[in-house]
C-alpha cells in the first residue's frame, strides 16, 4: 500500500516527521508489513513573493517578537535532536517561496529520486541554511543526489504542484505533515514512530478488510 506525506520543505515538523516515519516503517517491516511512500506538496506561505523575504522579518511579524520566534526555534531544535537532526536556525536568512522546491521534488520523482530530493532539501534548508527557493541552489542540490540539473529548466510540473496544493486546501487541510494511506487521510502531525506505526497498522487492516 501507498503512504503519502503532504508537507512543505520549510516545515521543521515535516523533517522531524520524516524521521519518525522512517522508524515507523522499520517497525512495520518487522511485522511483515511493507509500504511505498510518496510526497505531496503544500505551501505554508502560498502568498510568499517569488524571491522570499527575510526570515527574521517574517518570523517577528508572525509571532509578535524576535524573542518569541527564537523561543519556538529552540523548542523545535530540541525535538530535532531527539531524532538525530541538527536545526541551525542561525544560518537561515530567507523564508523562501517553495513552489520551485516542490517542483524539484516532483521532477525527482519521475527519475526515482523523490525521497532523496526531499531529504536533501530538508537538510539544505534546516542544517545548512540554504535558500531552497533559489533555482541555482536547487540545481546544485539536484546534481548532488545524482539528478541531471537540466531537468529543472523550464516550468515542467509547476501547474501540477499548484493544483495539488490547491486541492489539499480545498479539502480543508491546514496542517502538515499529514499522512495518507491509499488516498485516505489518517492523521496530521509528527507523532512518535510507535504511534505512527499503530495508526498505519490499523489503517492497513481496515483497508484490507474492505478490499476483501
Amino acid at each position: 500500500m501507498l503512504i503519502e506525506i503532504i508537507s512543505d520543505v520549510i516545515c521543521p515538523w515535516c523533517f522531524i516527521g520524516k524521521r519518525h516515519l522512517e522508524a515507523a516503517l522499520k517497525l512495520l517491516a518487522e511485522d511483515g508489513l511493507h509500504f511505498t511512500t510518496g510526497w505531496r506538496p503544500y505551501q505554508l506561505n502560498p502568498e510568499m513573493p517569488p524571491e522570499g523575504i527575510s526570515r527574521q522579518m517574517y518570523r517577528t511579524a508572525k509571532f509578535g517578537s524576535l524573542a518569541r520566534s527564537q523561543e519556538l526555534d529552540a523548542n523545535v531544535a530540541e525535538s530535532g535532536r531527539v531524532v538525530g537532526l541538527e536545526f541551525r536556525f542561525d544560518r537561515m536568512e530567507v523564508t523562501p517561496n517553495t513552489i520551485e522546491a516542490h517542483r524539484a521534488v516532483r521532477i525527482a520523482g519521475s527519475v526515482g529520486l523523490e525521497d532523496a530530493m526531499v531529504e536533501r532539501l530538508f537538510a539544505a534548508y534546516f542544517t545548512e541554511g540554504c535558500n531552497v527557493g533559489d533555482v541555482a541552489v536547487l540545481a546544485r542540490l539536484a546534481g548532488e543526489i545524482g539528478m541531471d540539473p537540466k531537468l529543472l529548466l523550464g516550468v515542467s510540473g509547476r501547474s501540477d504542484v499548484i493544483a495539488s496544493d490547491s486541492a489539499a486546501r480545498a479539502a480543508g487541510l491546514n496542517g502538515v505533515p499529514s499522512f495518507l494511506m491509499q488516498g485516505y487521510l489518517l492523521f496530521s502531525g509528527a507523532m512518535p514512530a510507535e504511534q505512527m506505526a499503530a495508526q498505519f497498522r490499523r489503517a492497513h487492516s481496515i483497508l484490507q478488510a474492505r478490499a476483501a
